[in-house]
């Protein structure tokens, strides 16, 4: 018989856990369970929703650490197909406890790329979010700010922590279509209701802009490189990458002029620098020095001189 489990969109290991259990429990094989999500269509054949008891003497499934970590992260991928391979693993790891250390096996190789894409989804929010202030709170004085991202996975309670250890001494809240984090200086609130994109707009914009052009460098322009750091879905949030479009028409030009451009001589301060730093690698070395006594007073000179002359 066909039994059908069903889950949030967003959930994610602890969610799936306990249905796991219960299944493997009641003894049902990977083919024996329908996975799918609550935002699915309900499918033509009708499936029991109701899991069949416990059998009697089943031993709780037990996965190495590799494989339970492995299992967390890969169950954060917006990949609908996520609950029934992390199920399949689950069952396999009982006859092969060495499963996930097993990098060619097809259903391992599915979750390691699912798990990288899952930690690069992470690292992009963390360097793409970009707060706009949005006023003042009237009780506690301190500034409001706002973000919009759009995660390709269900990673907001992954990165919550980050953004709240990174900007403790501010009220802010990231907005997402899966969800939201707000922090208000003293608890984080994590939300999966979709969000709509808010418009603010402030002066930390063309700070952005006039960062992002004093660091451009248009004699080492490598697009490729660029477009992998930092793709082009993400640049429709982000002030800077307005600019680039204009930077990398004007690179050519710019860099024929910093070769045209006369040497300037240094400022008048360069040179008592540089003479401060010759007499200081002078006295260093005299320190480093110890002196050295003539010869025939060599015996004399160790008894009534215990240590190196300093100047």
């Amino acid at each position: 018989m066909l039994y059908r489990a069903r889950l949030p969109d967003h959930a994610s290991f602890e969610d799936w856990r306990p249905l796991a259990r219960q299944c493997f429990l009641a003894g049902l094989q990977p083919h024996d369970v329908e996975w799918c999500t609550t935002s699915e269509e309900a499918t033509l054949f009708d499936l029991a929703t109701t899991l069949p008891p416990a059998q009697t003497g089943r031993i709780s499934p037990v996965l190495r650490n590799t494989c339970l970590a492995l299992l967390k992260s890969m169950l954060r991928h917006a990949n609908k197909e996520r609950f029934a391979l992390a199920y399949r693993i689950l069952c396999r790891a009982q006859q092969e406890p060495a499963l996930a250390s097993i990098t060619v096996d097809p259903d391992i190789a599915q979750a390691l790329r699912m798990d990288h894409q899952v930690r690069r989804d992470a690292h992009k929010m963390k360097a793409f979010v970009r707060f706009r202030e949005c006023g003042a709170n009237s009780e506690n004085n301190r500034r409001n700010f706002l973000a919009w991202f759009e995660p390709d996975h269900y990673i907001l309670s992954t990165v919550a922590s980050f953004f709240t250890k990174r900007f403790t001494d501010m009220d802010w809240v990231i907005l997402t279509p899966k969800g939201s984090i707000a922090w208000n200086g003293e608890r984080c609130a994590l939300s999966h209701e979709p969000c709509d994109k808010a418009s603010v707009e402030d002066q930390i914009d063309a700070l952005w802009q006039t960062y992002y052009v004093s660091i451009f460098n248009p004699a080492r322009i490598k697009t490729k490189a660029m477009r992998s750091e930092m793709p082009r879905k993400y640049w429709k949030n982000l002030p800077e990458t307005q600019l680039i479009p204009h930077m990398l028409a004007n690179a050519e030009k710019r860099v024929a002029e910093m070769a045209a451009q006369q040497p300037k001589a240094p400022p008048k301060f360069h040179a008592s620098l540089q003479k401060r730093a010759h007499n200081d690698m002078d006295v260093s070395r005299l320190k480093l020095s110890p002196l050295q006594p003539d010869e025939g007073h060599e015996e004399n000179w160790h008894k009534t001189n215990k240590t190196e002359l300093s100047p």
